[in-house]
């Protein structure tokens, strides 16, 4: 079993920062990716930034150049440097791990989301 706890997330003026942090814990073999994703009120969850096992990072256009993706893989942990926050930017935020298990098989795991409200 695998958990994900995130933390981070609050309420920010326009133009402010935020860090979010995901720590993973349980049966984790080796680690894919870690990375964020979004999801507004009635929009579908959408890719904020991902980070490989190797460093490569993938961000979400709207993103890029505000905010930042780094992760610790040895402690199973992912964070997500937010700057320059737009209204836009309001959403739950959710951590995602794909990894590998010792058996081989590819597992994907949730946290439960972090709120983040960016007022104008």
């Amino acid at each position: 079993q695998v958990q994900l706890v995130e933390s981070g997330g609050g309420l920010v003026q326009a133009g402010g920062s935020l860090r979010l942090s995901c720590a993973a814990s349980g049966s984790i073999f080796s680690i894919n990716t870690m990375g964020w994703y979004r999801q507004a009120p009635g929009e579908q969850r959408e890719l904020v930034a991902t980070i490989t096992s190797g460093g490569s990072t993938n961000y979400a256009d709207s993103v890029k150049g505000r905010f930042t993706i780094s992760n610790d893989y040895a402690k199973n942990t992912v964070w997500l440097q937010m700057n320059s926050l737009r209204s836009e930017d309001t959403a739950v935020y959710y951590c995602n791990l794909d990894h590998t298990s010792d058996l081989g098989w590819r597992m994907d795991y949730w946290g439960q989301g972090t709120q983040v409200t960016v007022s104008s």
